[in-house]
């Protein structure tokens, strides 16, 4: 049966909610503000609940299956982290409050801040960005001014390896500095022969994605780092991929200077759809006085030791200034302090660990079948090529749409762009070794069918509430209005 769209149900005088009696005098809105051609559906109230269940079961998110998106670490969000976010003492409180009254909320924070610090080996750490390509620019910023209040103005370019994550070249651009590609050797590491080309003293530092996009710990990581030193740049980390790290390795302590966090990916609170998102940055001590702020910092006992009811708002002496209003996203940032809280430190590097494995079991079953140019240990994701010497129309596209029939999300496609026809495949730590083989086997029947019979995977998806889409046409000829758009001179 054709499911009914909810203007097709409205019928004057029905009402989806009935609101009590104003209990205040009531006054006249402005004109201005009112229209009389407001033309919204009147429907009762089962119908507006039935249309928004019916749009939710068409969408597909983590809690109903498994979410391969690589690079992006689309892992299971504890309903404990919502519980704790949705606390009325966390969820009412007003960042306009008097800092007496959300001694709560500050303390929070100042333990989030302490445990990135912990975790990474970084001396600051602000929770102020909102995202992850938000925390890019913002250190790259903090890079910039670091460089320009010691004088050294030559130094404008940044280097950023073929195997970064997208965003790194918009973040560098963004902040006025000119963005210089580095390529990968043939095993997925930073080429240390044009790296070394370009390092002079108009090197402001390197964007470096660890492990990478291709999903490996560069080997040559020590060696990049020492060179980017060496010719007085600073070393920026991608931590969009911390969650191979997490209690593992702490980034500060290998060299780098500045970065950023997702809390979002790594920490386990609700990513995609465009939000919310948390990127705090963290930083050495050198960058430290250039962090975004406010900050919380905490009074300390003789012992060094926090004293409870006692936390402040703090500005670096040289910070970039504030990047967002108020002190970060804050219901997020309550969300990854229950996840470390409940992992602790033993629990996070198992993640990390399970994250890693998950990954290489996934690699090891499909490289026979699907090529995995870089074929040697990954961290937590893999990329292997969507394509076949003896089925050449089909392409990475096609393999992603026919997953859809199998129940499965679509990988990353296409990126990273060093490898053709890439797919980007992320399992995290979160999933079962039943949902991991049910993956690589729809995988495998898929590459069969690519051989056997191809318009299946041309045409697919064809169990989807919306097949196939011209997404380039999609994206030409936006239709921003919920009801359908009909041509009546071609009767469609």
């Amino acid at each position: 049966m054709k499911e009914p769209l909810i203007y097709d149900l409205s019928s004057p005088g029905r009402h989806g909610v009935t609101m009590p009696e104003p209990d205040v005098p009531l006054t006249e809105l402005p004109a201005d503000l009112l229209r009389d051609d407001l033309d919204l559906p009147e429907v009762s109230e089962i119908d507006v609940v039935r249309h928004y269940l019916r749009l939710s079961q068409r969408n597909y998110a983590v809690d109903r299956g498994f979410y391969p998106l690589g690079s992006c670490t689309m892992k299971y969000n504890p309903k404990l982290n919502e519980d704790m976010a949705r606390l009325p003492g966390f969820a009412a409180v007003h960042p306009y409050q008097p800092l007496e009254t959300i001694q709560g909320a500050l303390a929070v924070m100042y333990e989030v801040q302490q445990w990135l610090g912990e975790l990474s080996g970084f001396d600051g750490i602000s929770l102020q960005p909102a995202a992850g390509a938000h925390g890019e620019l913002t250190g790259v910023l903090m890079m910039r001014r670091y460089h320009l209040d010691r004088g050294d103005e030559k130094r404008t370019k940044i280097l950023i390896p073929d195997s970064a994550h997208g965003t790194n070249p918009a973040s560098t651009t963004m902040s006025g500095l000119n963005v210089v590609e580095i390529p990968s050797d043939d095993r997925g590491n930073i080429d240390l022969g044009a790296l070394r080309a370009e390092c002079d003293n108009t090197v402001a530092g390197i964007m470096i994605t660890n492990p990478s996009t291709l999903g490996l710990f560069d080997e040559n990581l020590e060696a990049v780092i020492a060179m980017i030193h060496d010719c007085g740049g600073l070393v920026y980390g991608d931590g969009a991929n911390f969650n191979a790290l997490m209690g593992i390795v702490r980034p500060g302590d290998l060299g780098f200077d500045v970065m950023h966090f997702n809390l979002h990916k790594t920490f386990a609170t609700p990513h995609g759809g465009g939000g919310p998102g948390s990127g705090p940055v963290g930083c050495l001590a050198h960058l430290s006085p250039y962090l975004p702020g406010p900050i919380v910092g905490a009074n300390l006992d003789e012992n060094g030791e926090h004293m409870p009811g006692d936390y402040y708002l703090t500005m670096p002496q040289k910070t970039i200034g504030r990047v967002k209003a108020f002190y970060g996203q804050f219901g997020v940032i309550v969300r990854a302090f229950a996840y470390v809280l409940v992992c602790g430190s033993d629990g996070l590097r198992h993640a990390s660990e399970m994250a890693v494995l998950a990954a290489n079991y996934l690699r090891v079953r499909l490289r026979d079948t699907y090529h995995v140019p870089y074929d040697r240990v990954s961290m937590h994701e893999f990329v292997a090529e969507g394509h076949f010497a003896d089925a050449p129309d089909i392409h990475a596209l096609d393999i992603s749409k026919r997953l859809i029939d199998y129940g499965f999300h679509p990988p990353t496609n296409y990126f990273p762009l060093i490898v053709p026809e890439a797919l980007m495949i992320e399992p995290t730590e979160t999933e079962s070794i039943e949902t991991l083989d049910a993956f690589a086997e729809a995988m495998l029947a898929i590459a069969r069918e690519a051989r056997e019979q191809p318009e299946l995977l041309h045409d697919a998806p064809h169990s989807a509430p919306v097949k196939r889409l011209d997404e380039v046409a999609a994206a030409k000829n936006l239709i921003l209005c919920c009801r359908p758009v009909f041509n009546v001179d071609e009767g469609k």
